[in-house]
């Protein structure tokens, strides 16, 4: 039982990380407030909005193994890849923001440009979904642990 709790905590923690740096990076993707030093933090905060996503999937798969209800009992509802299909949209969803931000860090660190605005908006309406997305995920998950879908 205390593995199990182990497991939700550090499930939950990773979550919860996510989710704040999901909205970090929705804060300050913003025409109004890019300068250099949003450029800059953009690319470190979506980093660790990446290594949380990692932490997600991990202890995701660690509580299938390890938890209590085990892998047949969570690989075989179909509510579980209906949330895991949602956290893969979001991760390749992911992919154009991360680019870009590199990119822009590129630029900016190799002539002192800033991205054009249209380039902004269209980077903060796919963090935008992400963040959207992202918030249904939950709402699987706790019919998921209430044994719907079986």
């Amino acid at each position: 039982m205390t593995l199990e709790a182990i497991l939700a905590y550090l499930h939950l923690l990773a979550i919860l990380t996510m989710v704040v740096f999901i909205s970090s990076e929705a804060a300050l993707c913003r025409v109004q407030w890019l300068n250099a030093a949003v450029v800059e933090r953009l690319a470190k905060v979506d980093m660790v909005y990446g290594i949380a996503a990692i932490a997600v999937l991990a202890t995701g798969i660690a509580r299938t193994v390890w938890g209590v209800k085990g892998t047949a009992w969570y690989w075989t509802n179909p509510l579980l890849h209906v949330k895991l299909g949602l956290f893969i949209i979001v991760g390749v969803l992911s992919i154009f923001p991360t680019l870009t931000y590199f990119r822009w860090r590129k630029a900016l660190r190799a002539n002192g440009t800033l991205p054009a605005e249209a380039d902004v908006r269209k980077t903060r309406r796919l963090v935008m979904v992400q963040a959207h997305l992202i918030a249904l995920i939950p709402l699987v998950a706790v019919f998921l642990a209430r044994g719907f879908g079986k």
